[in-house]
């Protein structure tokens, strides 16, 4: 919906004016006080009656008459000339009043509205009620991009319309409570983004799950059972959080890191023909380069690098680095960046999807977060913003973006301390220079007073709903230029679904209600309101909630983590780990299990490799054979006395160290 009503508005009242048959109470008094900013009006009821004070209100405009122009003001406070309220006459009034901008006529005649004051009050001016006319023009936009989003609080026949691509050009906030309708204030006026602006692909983090009811005809929805988010698109600081489990990595596994994923990465790029090849080789692989790789040529590295003679003060860490990463790919909860199809080059087809290029009709992308581990979530953030922002970069203003967080204040805390730097770096980037290449954020928060204050004071559009925390009012008053304490005095009891509009997206700050949304396309969780009224606490099925709790469903292993798993299983463990506890106790966390039928993982199964020939074959075959023999006689005495009890089976270490070592070995 355009501006046109404003305008039609504006014209028609141009020329209402009052006579001298109206009602007296019309006049609601005079300035007693005034400066720069404020004035205190004085007024003055009927005997005993009330009827011209239900005229005042907290939150409301009224006019202040200056002869050839009109002042507006806003009632921030109001109070009686005395101690008590009298009924047997007439009782005086004070009312204190924001001065907010002026109506004036123009040379053609005509009436506008300037947030400047030209002329301020003077003692004795006449103030009343402001004409409907009046409020037509000071929430009169100018432009005929204007949007309608709702009706305007003091006078439910004016909309209230605010300016899409100033809102979208220099980024906007929605504050506000739990429960005042945050998420479908965001729905609206998303739904208003995308119906002016064709161009625009949105993508929505949305932790809750709760915005695919929204836009049912104009969304697609990901989440882990239909993405695929290759690891290897990750840089490095990235890819760490996710293997370090969201804790501080340790200095000298990144420096492992930084050193052989490189290597990881030309070793793939040496087995494929793809242009992968063809673009890295035109500049050098840094483990940032966003080009795929083979978890199982990184262990292959590391493995290379623990059978080295020299530097046995790493070793340790190579396996503790090894066993992270281990611990990652066999975790169920990561097949969304593990699975067989994320070692393929498929960066095309995943840019494509999650920023709808093409939308097909479908120029919303709701990102569910709830399914991905919460430890990671901010590396998955991470990885989209950065890579949101590069794109809309590289487009060269082809593609309007738009990013929406909600609930901002986990990935950009006001702590430093706290949160993912790489997810602060990457939201600071697109606040800051995002408006240059076509890429705006949306910042949904409940507690602005947990959001970093450079990501709010970016926001040049703010819609502030109900907040009962004082501290949280005060940084939306420090947050937006054009706040004052008046205005978000009475923050904490605006009703649900009402809002206070700041910014550039605005012409004056404006008290109004958003318009209902239809019941078809509420937001909501997803799965929590289809099952809300079958299920009872006496018919849920907690055998299935725990099993989903354990993630015990197999997954889809790979030919890597199957090679990985057989290499604990078949192969005896070199001496330096024989050496140790460590290894043992880090094996029973991983919960590798003796899977045998793979082929056992050797470094040499890196491409481009040739196997090494062995240096003592026959000390090799004695020794495999002398395995052989120990798990045969094992599997004879378990014939025999039946199975034995887990506590009591003997490990293949255990067997090992109780046989003597001379029989280990072939005498010649």
């Amino acid at each position: 919906m355009n501006n046109d009503t404003f305008h039609n508005a504006s014209r028609a009242g141009e020329n209402e004016r009052r006579s001298g048959e109206q009602p007296a109470n019309r006049m609601l008094g005079r300035v007693i006080a005034c400066n720069g900013a404020h004035a205190t009006i004085a007024a003055e009821t009927e005997l005993g009656t009330t009827d011209v004070s239900q005229l005042w209100s907290v939150g409301r405009l009224i006019s202040i008459e200056m002869g050839t122009s009109r002042v507006a003001a806003l009632v921030f406070a109001m109070r009686t000339g005395e101690e008590y309220w009298a009924a047997d006459r007439p009782n005086r009034l004070l009312i204190d009043v924001e001065l907010v901008g002026e109506v004036y006529r123009t040379e053609d005649g005509s009436e506008r509205f300037s947030s400047g004051i030209s002329r301020y009050p003077y003692l004795g001016a006449v103030s009343h009620r402001i004409r409907t006319s009046d409020l037509a023009k000071i929430y009169d936009s100018g432009k005929r991009d204007a949007c309608v989003i709702g009706k305007l609080t003091q006078d439910d026949t004016i909309n209230a319309a605010i300016s899409i691509p100033q809102m979208l050009a220099k980024h906007f906030a929605v504050v506000g409570s739990t429960g005042v309708g945050k998420t479908t204030a965001v729905s609206l006026l998303l739904n208003k983004a995308i119906e002016t602006d064709p161009k625009l692909r949105v993508l929505i983090l949305d932790p809750h799950n709760e915005f695919a009811a929204a836009f049912p005809d104009h969304s697609v929805v990901i989440d882990t059972d239909t993405l695929d988010l290759p690891f290897w698109l990750m840089r490095l600081e990235e890819f760490a959080e996710v293997i370090f489990r969201g804790r501080k990595p340790v200095p000298q596994e990144m420096d492992f890191l930084r050193d052989l994923i490189p290597e990881a990465k030309k070793a793939f790029r040496g087995t494929d023909g793809s242009a992968v090849r063809r673009t890295s080789d035109k500049s050098a692989i840094t483990p940032d380069t966003p080009v795929p790789y083979r978890i199982a040529d990184l262990l292959a590295l590391i493995d290379e690098r623990i059978g080295r003679l020299e530097g046995r003060d790493e070793k340790p860490a190579l396996r503790t680095l090894k066993g992270r990463i281990l611990s990652a790919v066999n975790d169920t909860r990561y097949n969304f960046m593990f699975s067989s199809n994320t070692i393929n080059d498929n960066i095309l087809e995943t840019v494509a999807h999650i920023f709808r290029i093409p939308g097909e009709g479908k120029p919303i992308s709701v990102f569910q977060l709830s399914g991905i581990p919460s430890e990671v979530v901010n590396s998955v953030v991470s990885v989209l913003c950065r890579m949101s922002f590069e794109l809309a970069v590289l487009a060269r203003g082809s593609l309007h973006m738009l990013i929406v967080c909600e609930e901002a204040h986990r990935y950009v805390p006001a702590d430093p301390e706290r949160g993912f730097f790489p997810t602060r770096q990457s939201i600071a980037q697109i606040a800051k220079e995002g408006r240059k290449y076509g890429i705006s954020l949306g910042v949904v928060s409940q507690r602005p007073s947990e959001l970093d204050q450079t990501i709010l004071s970016q926001c040049s559009t703010v819609f502030a709903m109900r907040l009962s925390n004082e501290i949280d009012q005060k940084i939306i008053l420090s947050a937006v230029p054009n706040a004052s304490t008046s205005t978000t005095s009475f923050l904490s009891s605006i009703g649900n679904g009402e809002a206070i509009a700041f910014g550039e997206a605005v012409s004056v700050p404006m008290r109004m209600r958003f318009d209902r949304v239809a019941t078809v396309k509420l937001p909501k969780a997803s799965g929590t309101i289809s099952h809300a009224n079958h299920e009872t606490p006496d018919t849920v099925d907690l055998n299935s909630i725990v099993t989903r709790m354990r993630a015990t469903a197999k997954p889809v292993i790979t030919g890597f983590q199957q090679s990985v798993e057989a290499a604990f299983s078949d192969q005896p463990e070199p001496a330096a780990f024989q050496a140790t506890d460590d290894v043992d106790r880090w094996k029973r966390e991983l919960g590798t299990s003796a899977t045998e039928g793979y082929e056992p993982y050797r470094p040499d199964m890196l491409p481009g490799r040739v196997s090494p020939a062995p240096s003592n074959t026959a000390t090799t075959d004695a020794t495999s054979g002398a395995v052989s023999e120990l798990r045969k006689a094992g599997f004879q005495m378990q014939t025999q006395n039946g199975p034995p009890e887990a506590e009591s089976r003997p490990s293949l270490r255990e067997s090992l160290l109780k046989k003597p070592l001379g029989s280990l070995y072939r005498k010649d």
